[in-house]
């Protein structure tokens, strides 16, 4: 697809969301499974219906705009799963090892947030109040996510002194 004016790479930047969302959906569950912390666990799966929330409204965003529900190959969030991974796979003292899984997680809630912040950025641009509105609502869930990842890691590491 050639971007050629804001309408197609707000749409291209919504396939590339669309995508992740869906990638995460399926990583999530793993993350879960791994985590030692019960509140941890609890978070992750949490989080992960909320991301099933977020597919939905993304499927929102598309159809108020016209466009077709579709994702396009999120090659950053792939690779941040792959990474995510790579820790799961790894040994190690149980709390460092969730510390570790909230590292992961939490670039993935950057991500999303430097991602839907752009979104939300063009739909206000082109006017589009509403998809505007459902792109702030998902950025909101994100940070608050990160806020949560980040008291929990410190309550990880205050147990480890």
């Amino acid at each position: 697809m050639k971007i050629d004016t804001l309408n197609t790479l707000l749409e291209e930047e919504l396939q590339d969301i669309y995508d992740a969302e869906k990638r995460l959906v399926k990583a999530l569950p793993k993350m879960a499974k791994a985590a030692a912390s019960d509140e941890l666990r609890s978070a992750i799966e949490e989080h992960l219906e909320v991301t099933k929330g977020q597919v939905e409204r993304l499927e929102q965003v598309f159809e108020g705009l016209g466009m077709t529900a579709k994702g396009k190959t999120c090659a950053g969030m792939k690779g941040l799963i792959e990474e995510g991974e790579e820790v799961l796979a790894k040994d190690g003292v149980e709390a460092l090892k969730d510390a570790a899984i909230i590292g992961a997680a939490q670039r993935v809630e950057h991500y999303e947030m430097a991602a839907y912040g752009t979104a939300r950025t063009l739909a206000e641009h082109l006017g589009n109040d509403e998809a505007a509105s459902l792109l702030e609502e998902t950025l909101n869930e994100e940070k608050e996510a990160d806020e949560k990842l980040t008291e929990i890691s410190l309550r990880l590491l205050e147990g480890m002194d």
